[in-house]
């Protein structure tokens, strides 16, 4: 499996307010910078959460989501990247 870079990586934002749609990508590549377990929340465009998980320290994880959809994370150690998978 590969990914196909669509924007720069960033530091996911830490409340709902801020969250990002990573150029409304449909799928992010998130990684946790950090050695502490965080918690990644994705939320629709009404703020409304749809899902919460764990992202381990030092793990990378590619996140499917609606283009509409908003992720953030508990701390700023997680950055995101909008990419596409392929493969």
């Amino acid at each position: 499996m590969s990914n196909k870079c669509l924007g720069s990586e960033a530091a996911c934002a830490t409340s709902v307010g801020s969250a990002s749609t990573f150029l409304n990508a449909m799928d992010v590549r998130l990684v946790n910078n950090g050695t502490t377990n965080r918690l990644v929340t994705i939320a629709n465009s009404a703020d409304v959460t749809l899902a919460t998980f764990t992202l381990v320290g030092g793990e990378v994880s590619i996140i499917r989501k609606n283009p509409a959809d908003q992720i953030f994370a508990a701390h700023a150690d997680v950055l995101g990247a909008p990419v596409i998978t392929q493969g």
